[in-house]
């Protein structure tokens, strides 16, 4: 995945990370900021048989790390620069970054933040910033709420603070790669890191490509947004038509220029991950180690299944990004879970027209593990004899053969929705 930069990129994408510029952003930062801690975790460790640590930046005073570019981009404004405010776009965990700092330093700030930011980041944006900061909701992704910002720096004359691409917020970022190699006590043979504009991993990758160049860093995107792997595979930023924005945290349509130029020295491989599958790791997380994490908190757990057998016996390092997720998710990441894990199913049922049939359903088709958990008639009228849509969900996805036998055996008509993606979302 390393590459060299082409020689036709402009001189703000050929800047990279000194390593004084990061020791300097460390000290800023400690002005306000803890050390977050680097733990072993012992069910991962012993599952992949290798030695698993978490950076937990979940653990931040804003719950995620975009505290540390936040600050160190702001702290580095001049007296004009703070007099006339700032602004910022963010889907979330950078707004609150921005809202904390604006409090500490006494800085107006205006806040551009998608409609389909979850409440309680809008919520803790709001608490962090106090009377600092004016939260404005718009568009439905942050593409759409960083060009209604670029819009008021133009018109107000105010600065506006990049989320990720901008040498100051890259170095906030990279000291969480001088904070593990000052906390690890045997070097590190792999760190995964989630990437979202890409300001993370071109951070704490150029400080390890520096300090310790045979570190492989590997980034992960989820399935539906994969900016940096396009970009990288292309050779050039590009930016996405479509993305699924469910993993907030790290769902942008295009990722910085000079992020992207970094990320070509830095970066070994990216691995995209299944939105159902980072659910899964989310509900693990917490049911195994009582740790919450956001989704894109759980990106970097969730690729380590597909370097199984190159991490074992290794020192791994995953980044626990954010843990600001909101509870009335809960349903949802359940849901997009065992969809994933081939444990519930939805299907279009069309009853024979004669009594009875639905007690034969129940009597007939299901198993004895098996449970209905959605039941809706698709019609108004002679609800009886229409079809039905019907959520199922199984112990073990080896159970769901056996289900459509039983189906077909007794003459029921069915159609299965889970791979009806269109019809799927309109109905579900």
């Amino acid at each position: 995945m390393k590459t060299e930069a082409s020689t036709s990129e402009s001189d703000t994408s050929q800047y990279y990370p000194a390593i004084k510029d990061i020791v300097h952003a460390k000290q800023t930062l400690n002005n306000v900021l803890d050390t977050t801690p680097l733990m072993r975790n012992r069910h991962l460790s012993e599952t992949f048989g290798a030695t698993i640590m978490l950076k937990r930046e979940d653990l931040q005073q804003v719950r995620s790390y975009k505290i540390r570019g936040a600050y160190n981009k702001i702290k580095s404004l001049s007296e004009e620069q703070c007099a006339n405010g700032i602004v910022c776009a963010s889907a979330g965990n950078h707004a609150q970054g921005v809202a904390y700092s604006c409090q500490n330093l006494g800085i107006q700030g205006l806040i551009y933040m998608p409609n389909t930011t979850p409440r309680q980041k809008v919520n803790q944006v709001k608490m962090f910033g106090e009377k600092w900061v004016e939260v404005v909701l718009t568009g439905d992704t942050f593409d759409d709420a960083y060009l209604a910002a670029m819009e008021e720096c133009t018109k107000a004359g105010k600065t506006f603070i990049h989320p990720f691409d901008d040498p100051k917020v890259i170095e906030g970022q990279a000291t969480i790669g001088l904070e593990i190699f000052e906390q690890a006590n045997a070097p590190i043979d792999y760190i995964f890191a989630p990437i979202g504009g890409g300001g993370l991993i071109s951070g704490l990758g150029s400080y390890y490509h520096q300090m310790s160049p045979t570190t492989k860093i590997i980034g992960v995107e989820p399935a539906g947004a994969p900016a940096m792997k396009t970009a990288l595979e292309k050779g050039q930023v590009v930016e996405l038509a479509e993305i699924d924005k469910f993993v907030d945290g790290a769902a942008v349509q295009r990722v910085g220029e000079v992020t992207f130029s970094i990320c070509q020295k830095v970066v070994d491989d990216i691995i995209l991950v299944p939105e159902g599958k980072i659910c899964t790791k989310i509900l693990e997380l917490y049911n195994y180690d009582a740790i919450v994490v956001e989704p894109a908190g759980a990106l970097s757990i969730a690729a380590l299944d597909y370097y199984a057998e190159e991490i074992k016996g290794k020192n791994v390092v995953c980044i626990l990004s954010g843990s600001n997720n909101d509870i009335t998710r809960t349903e949802e990441i359940k849901e997009r879970s065992l969809l994933f894990e081939g444990l519930k199913h939805y299907f279009i049922v069309r009853f024979p027209q004669r009594a009875g049939a639905l007690r034969d359903f129940v009597d007939s088709v299901l198993g004895p593990n098996d449970d209905i958990t959605h039941f809706e008639y698709r019609k108004k009228t002679s609800r009886e004899k229409g079809p039905a849509l019907i959520g199922i969900e199984l112990q073990d996805p080896k159970d769901f053969d056996g289900l459509l036998k039983r189906m077909n055996e007794n003459g029921f008509v069915t159609e299965y929705l889970n791979e009806k993606p269109d019809l799927f979302q309109y109905l579900i």
